[in-house]
């Protein structure tokens, strides 16, 4: 049975970093929305007449956001009809929402819940302060928007619940402060390989 994993959370959680250094040592699938809607979002945001590198304003939201998760889930869920284990990262906002995404996307393949081992991993930080100091120490021209607007975007970085139609026990919420290290690992390893 494939394994479907989602590192959900907002930005700076460190939900990529944690993704890829599984996804490393168990040979999964990776696919973030971010890697994969990059060429895409700056073509359109360029073509927009607005920063390429823009992904907070609500242009981006109306021409890309909805784009971005199409190409990911697509690209995801190839994977997973091949039996490949496919580990996917973004943040989800709208989609945790609703509790028959999932299945619709797993019905996009033939496939149902009880088909596909599907995880989520909610990734999050204590507080505003802890996000915006992994956001500056990362340095990235996409978070430059982020930074300037503060007041606003931290809004954003409320924890969410995932409302899917999952059993509770695929649904691990980890509080990612600090370095990331083994025994981090560790754990969230042994959430995505138990049996639900």
């Amino acid at each position: 049975m494939s394994k479907l994993v989602f590192f959900l959370g907002p930005a700076g959680a460190g939900k990529t970093t944690l993704a890829k250094a599984l996804a490393r040592k168990h040979r999964a699938a990776f696919f973030d929305m971010d890697t994969l809607l990059r060429p895409a979002a700056e073509s359109i945001m360029t073509l927009s007449g607005h920063d390429p590198n823009d992904r907070d304003s609500d242009v981006y939201k109306k021409r890309c956001r909805d784009l971005g998760y199409r190409i990911t889930m697509d690209a995801a869920m190839e994977n997973v009809e091949l039996g490949i284990d496919a580990f996917v990262v973004g943040p989800f906002t709208r989609e945790t929402e609703d509790p028959l995404w999932l299945e619709k996307e797993l019905a996009r393949i033939g496939v149902s819940n009880g088909d596909v081992d599907a995880k989520a991993v909610y990734v999050f930080l204590p507080d505003d302060e802890a996000y915006k100091q992994r956001i500056q120490s990362r340095g990235s021209v996409l978070d430059i928007w982020k930074l300037d607007n503060w007041s606003s975007f931290s809004r954003s970085l409320t924890r969410r619940e995932i409302k899917w139609n999952v059993p509770e026990a695929s649904i691990l919420y980890f509080d990612n402060s600090g370095p990331l290290s083994e025994e981090k690992l560790t754990l969230v390893e042994r959430f995505i390989l138990k049996c639900t």
